[in-house]
């Protein structure tokens, strides 16, 4: 991809979707913003995992506006076939599937659909053969 050039279509990973609010360069994102339904079983973990009554409203609020702004796409059997390929090229590169199972199966949706990964964190995509991955810049001051 060329710099300035915006992809129609592409996927945010569950570390973009939490960021959308901050990010500052509406550029870095597809012109189509997509994410998947295992981003929001991520995003649904989270405010069972809050520490306090504060972050897990917070958390609730962020993921019923995650299910508000997307229709997610499934993990469908397309996505469970092309997890097969992502599971194995993570063993080539010396990483453990089940370690990053949601980006896993993220990257699969993602292969399935023949669309690029949107992330702020790059290298929990790295390895994986026939992913195009697209870094989103962090926002200032997290």
């Amino acid at each position: 991809m060329s710099e300035g050039s915006t992809i129609a279509q592409g996927i945010l990973d569950t570390s973009t979707v939490i960021l959308l609010q901050r990010l500052t360069d509406a550029t870095a994102l597809p012109a189509e913003p997509l994410i998947t339904a295992i981003t929001l079983a991520e995003l649904s973990v989270g405010p069972l995992l809050a520490d306090d009554e504060g972050e897990r409203v917070a958390r609730q609020a962020h993921l019923q506006q995650a299910e508000a702004d997307f229709d997610a796409l499934p993990f469908d059997a397309s996505a469970a076939r092309a997890f097969a390929g992502v599971a194995a090229s993570l063993r080539r590169s010396g990483r453990k599937t089940n370690a990053r199972a949601y980006d896993a199966m993220i990257a699969a949706t993602a292969l399935a659909n023949d669309l690029p990964v949107y992330t702020c964190n790059p290298a929990d995509f790295s390895g994986i053969d026939g992913l195009v991955v697209v870094g989103v810049p962090l926002p200032d001051a997290l």
